[in-house]
């Protein structure tokens, strides 16, 4: 089954960085989990916010920039937020980036503060 970006979507993710965007788009139609763009540019005081709430852990984050993004698993007409949808996500972007040879970082494979939802363009590859 290939999936679709829904308009709302395709709105957040013009937010990001073109290459994030491609690798996106690429994703959606290879993954095996539907998704939705949560969130891709992020003001300052919504980062204080989620900092705040305990949702994020830090000020400097790739959101900020338009370097990074969050993605909900879509099942069922709503977000799930069960860990194996978000690996088969991972695995969708991954691929998504290697096709177009560029390189992706998961949240999910942070140590300290696992994030499922979330991908972001390198610092190394990506300043701000």
């Amino acid at each position: 089954m290939t999936f679709y970006l829904s308009k709302r979507s395709r709105e957040r993710l013009a937010t990001v960085h073109p290459d994030l965007q491609l690798i996106v788009g690429s994703a959606i139609l290879i993954s095996i989990i539907d998704f939705a763009v949560l969130e891709g540019l992020r003001s300052l005081s919504r980062q204080r916010e989620l900092v705040k709430s305990g949702a994020s852990s830090t000020l400097n984050s790739r959101h900020l920039t338009g370097h990074a993004v969050d993605l909900g698993a879509w099942v069922s007409g709503g977000i799930r937020w069960d860990w194996p949808l978000y690996h088969q996500i991972a695995s969708a972007m991954q691929q998504a980036a290697a096709q177009h040879d560029l390189k992706l970082e998961w949240g999910g494979d942070w140590e300290t503060f696992p994030d499922g939802p979330h991908f972001q363009l390198p610092w190394s590859e990506y300043s701000a």
